[in-house]
C-alpha cells in the first residue's frame, strides 16, 4: 500500500505512514490510522476515485 502523510490533530504533528484502511462514511471516502501519540486514530478525506484506487 502507498505511504500517505496524515495530520494528527491532538497533537498537532504530521507523518507519514503505509498503515491505513479505506472506510466510506455517509457516502464519503476517508483513510484512517492509528495515531503515534496517543489511542485515538487519524482521519484523511480521499476522494471516490482515490479511494478505488487505494483498495486495488
Amino acid at each position: 500500500m502507498a505511504e500517505m502523510e496524515f495530520y494528527d490533530v491532538k497533537s498537532k504533528k504530521k507523518f507519514k505512514t503505509s498503515k491505513f484502511e479505506i472506510r466510506e462514511k455517509k457516502g464519503r471516502y476517508f483513510a484512517v490510522t492509528k495515531s503515534l501519540a496517543g489511542p485515538h486514530e487519524c482521519w484523511k478525506i480521499l476522494s471516490e476515485k482515490q479511494a478505488k484506487e487505494l483498495k486495488k
